[in-house]
């Protein structure tokens, strides 16, 4: 035997009779009874071998059934969470020496619960004082014994997941070293439990790159693929974990071996067991976001899409604060994309389930391989999309929908065939056909736009409002978001049937239940956007009107509905312009209330955040983005209203908080008032220009494309008077506009900002000129003609006038942003003749010519055209 003294502890058999009791009144269903027996566990707490006879039970008392012994050792547990410092040394050992000497209990459950009462003081900091803990794990998995192999297995990877970092810490002299390679060995083992307990624990090491297993790395990779076919499923989970987490850190690695994984995880998403395909449609959505991409093999994607599921619901639009972007030209650079016809459906309630998971790599992989794709789906998808039974049908609709974006253009000679279909789809029996084919035909809007209206538009408007009025609710939802859809991609193209889609779109009003209710808010909003002024009409105004003021005095301050009904009103406000000056005055005042509130609420919950609770600040930045909609769409109309309002000080309480959406909002609306009344916002400028400085930080992407803009705004409103607070801006702006990476929405904002504070102060910003020049002409050169481009290019040509020797190097790149207009008012014209033929009598003909030679075609064409340069 061992000559170090063993710890004896017997039980005395009345107490150990009490907590057996105790223990079985525990597992009654009465509420009362359980309530008791907390009441008694916490005081048997003050016994300091209460825990021991805990250990006991579980460990010792083989007598006993199983749920009991394993209740004990989860009470010992949560003891151990809960008072583990105040343990007794002896205890202590006794529990530690109790769990080495059981965690091979010929029962999985009591094995189990050894394990996780082993991990729990292991992360009670018990890792650096017990020492021979890993050791001892590490040598039981070479145990002849299943259960004692497979109870190592199942501790150590309770720890692996609950204290990954400190493994691998010098804190204990780095075990994974010995560990890694040891569980390598075990991924060959004959049983699958033990496989999969392997496996599990080399995955937690692979996100954080550890040292130990990047050693091993191909090894690793190597005994993962050994393990592709293995019959247990979570084996096979593991697996597909393994790999996703690869590509992320290791793509690499897995480069070589790219053909076969890709092949492996086709197969794979197709498993019978739901956990392992999921794990698989994972792979798909972490390679979309890989640099790297592969050329399509001849495998054939056939993706399970034939189980309809209970929610195919449609993401929903979130409420998107103002900010100030620029118009450009039709043939201009895309836009960044807009994440809002995305397939993922971010509604937590709704299963990330199979079906949904395959549409999204579907997406995802015809978004990276393109018009290759199609080859491989087209067969499938022509027998899908006309297939009498409904369930598939639906299938194939959705597939259609999920390769819109990324195939496109190979879609284009199918579309003339496809979407007459699809229109008649749209009447289908079945409701759930109905609504994926509204999601898919909005996901080809934007080709449906392009071809001669009366082809397919009107055909399709027809039918989507119909659908809007569908008697099912979830129906009415995917025509609505379709129909928001196709009002931003058709725009003025909708004019012609104003009165009909008005006449829908408030019928609905009547019919709608609440969540639907909040949809037609925006297709209401989006089609005031749309269209504009169009909307401004008598008859219009006096359908929509009524519906929208009803609803806005039913709604309290407090309710949250609120939210899209602002946003909804700030678009139509916009749009309608005078027409809007009925209805003003109580929305101008609620909205001001909803700020005034706002800021009130949170005055109080800073000051005592026990006592009041934090206002939804939200209610404030919708108000604010609806005064912004009002002071754009009235003008100069909105003067008396903000004359007899406290507006100008709550804004600079909102200039000043904390969140920054709150922020961005009160920009927009800073920048909306100067435009609108400056002569109110005036007194304030001194108090306003250092926050807009402060806030010239491109972290807050939208926060400081809103300043800016915003000091742009003031700066033609203030003339020479500017001056002073030039300084505060200039260097922050200039910086911004040379950062690489920048949104573009903000680089254009920034450029139009520095030009017009050249164009009132030129002295002050000209010696600046070399340093801002050329992405101040990349940025603008895509931008529609428009007043702000107007006073921008003013300011340009005024500080060349001044600092003519800050453009010479890039003198280029200016004839270019020059090209770019396509009539600029004549004495703006006149500056840059002025400009282009001083720069070439400047370096004289032959110069001229051989620096003009290094043009494009067009830009030369355009200047000699325009300039007679």
């Amino acid at each position: 035997g061992q000559t170090k003294m063993e710890y004896e502890w017997k039980p005395d058999e009345q107490g150990l009779q009490q907590i057996l009791q105790l223990l079985k009144e525990s597992q009654s269903p009465d509420t009362t009874i359980q309530r008791t027996v907390q009441q008694k566990l916490e005081q048997l707490n003050q016994y300091p071998d209460f825990n021991n006879y805990l250990i006991f039970v579980l460990t010792k008392l083989k007598s006993e059934d199983e749920p009991t012994r394993s209740l004990s050792g989860l009470i010992l547990k949560n003891n151990v969470k809960a008072h583990f410092q105040n343990f007794p040394n002896g205890v202590t050992d006794f529990i530690k020496s109790e769990c080495l000497n059981n965690i091979g209990d010929s029962s999985p459950l009591i094995r189990a619960t050894v394990g996780i009462l082993i991990t729990t003081i292991a992360s009670k900091g018990e890792l650096q004082n017990w020492p021979d803990l890993l050791p001892k794990l590490c040598s039981l998995l070479d145990s002849e014994d299943y259960n004692t192999c497979e109870g190592a297995f199942g501790a150590l990877q309770k720890i692996c997941e609950d204290s990954a970092e400190i493994l691998d810490s010098d804190v204990l002299d780095r075990p994974l070293n010995i560990m890694i390679p040891k569980f390598l060995q075990f991924f060959k083992h004959s049983s699958p439990k033990i496989r999969s307990h392997a496996v599990a624990c080399v995955n937690q090491f692979i996100i954080s790159r550890t040292q130990a297993l990047m050693l091993h790395i191909d090894s690793f990779i190597e005994n993962l693929f050994a393990l592709a076919g293995d019959e247990e499923p979570e084996v096979r989970k593991n697996v597909c974990r393994a790999l996703v987490m690869l590509l992320e850190v290791r793509m690499d690695r897995l480069l070589p071996h790219m053909h076969n994984i890709v092949e492996y995880m086709l197969q794979r998403t197709q498993d019978q067991d739901e956990n392992v395909a999921l794990e698989a449609c994972e792979f798909w959505l972490t390679l979309a976001e890989q640099p790297i991409l592969f050329p399509l093999k001849n495998g054939d994607v056939e993706e399970d899409e034939t189980i309809p599921d209970s929610e195919q619901d449609i993401r929903p639009r979130f409420h998107r604060s103002r900010t100030v972007a620029q118009q450009h030209d039709e043939d201009g650079i895309e836009e960044e994309d807009d994440d809002d016809d995305e397939i993922d459906d971010d509604d937590t309630i709704s299963d990330w389930n199979l079906r949904k998971c395959s549409a999204a790599a579907l997406d995802v992989l015809a978004n990276v391989y393109r018009d290759e794709l199609l080859p491989h789906i087209l067969p499938l998808l022509k027998e899908l999309l006309f297939h009498h039974e409904w369930v598939v049908k639906e299938s194939g609709i959705l597939v259609l929908g999920a390769i819109a974006e990324g195939c496109m253009q190979g879609m284009i000679p199918y579309l003339p065939e496809l979407i007459p279909h699809l229109i008649q789809c749209l009447s289908d029996k079945k409701a759930l056909v109905r609504s994926i084919t509204c999601w898919t035909l909005s996901r080809y809007a934007h080709w449906v736009v392009s071809q001669p209206p009366d082809t397919y538009l009107k055909p399709l408007m027809t039918e989507l409002l119909k659908r809007i009025l569908d008697s099912n609710k979830r129906v009415q939802e995917a025509a609505c978001s379709a129909f928001a859809t196709l009002e931003e991609e058709a725009c003025t193209e909708l004019v012609p049937y104003l009165a009909y889609i008005l006449d829908t779109l408030v019928f609905a009003f009547s019919k709608y239940q609440h969540k639907n209710l909040l949809i037609l808010y925006d297709a209401i909003g989006t089609l005031a956007d749309s269209v504009g002024h169009h909307l401004n009409k008598p008859e219009y105004i006096q359908m929509l009107m009524p519906p929208l003021i009803q609803k806005w005095n039913m709604l309290k301050d407090e309710d949250k509905d609120l939210f899209p009904l602002l946003e909804c009103l700030s678009s139509v406000a916009t749009a309608l312009q005078s027409g809007f000056l009925p209805y003003c005055e109580p929305v101008y005042q609620r909205c001001v209330n909803l700020v005034q509130k706002t800021l009130a609420q949170a005055m109080l919950n800073n000051a005592h955040p026990d006592q009041y609770e934090a206002p939804d600040k939200d209610f404030m930045i919708v108000a604010l983005d609806l005064l912004s909609g009002l002071a754009e769409g009235l003008g100069g109309n909105i003067e008396q209203l903000v004359a007899r309002s406290n507006i100008l000080t709550l804004m600079y309480q909102c200039m000043q908080d904390k969140m920054p959406e709150v922020r961005q909002s009160s920009f927009a609306l800073l920048g909306d008032l100067t435009k609108a009344c400056f002569p109110h916002v005036k007194p304030c400028i001194a108090d306003f220009m250092p926050i807009l400085g402060t806030n010239l930080n491109p972290e807050f992407i939208s926060v400081c494309n809103n300043a800016t803009w915003a000091i742009g705004e003031i700066s033609i409103q203030m003339g020479i008077e500017m001056k002073p607070y030039i300084p505060m801006v200039l260097h922050q702006l200039v910086e911004i506009i040379n950062r690489p990476n920048t949104p573009k929405t903000l680089l254009e904002n920034t450029a139009i900002t520095i030009g017009r504070l050249g164009y009132v102060c030129p002295q002050e910003v000209a010696p600046m000129l070399q340093q801002f020049i050329r992405p101040w002409c990349t940025s603008l050169r895509n931008i529609r003609d428009n007043e702000e481009k107007d006073s921008a290019f003013r300011g340009i040509c005024t500080m060349i006038s001044v600092n003519p020797s800050g453009v010479i190097q890039d003198f280029i790149f200016f004839c270019d942003a020059v090209a770019s207009w396509i009539n600029p008012k004549d004495d703006l014209r006149d500056m840059f003749c002025k400009i282009l033929h001083g720069f070439k009598n400047q370096v004289g003909d032959e110069n001229w010519r051989r620096f003009s030679d290094q043009f494009p075609l067009p830009l030369k064409e355009r200047l000699a055209a325009f300039y007679g340069v």
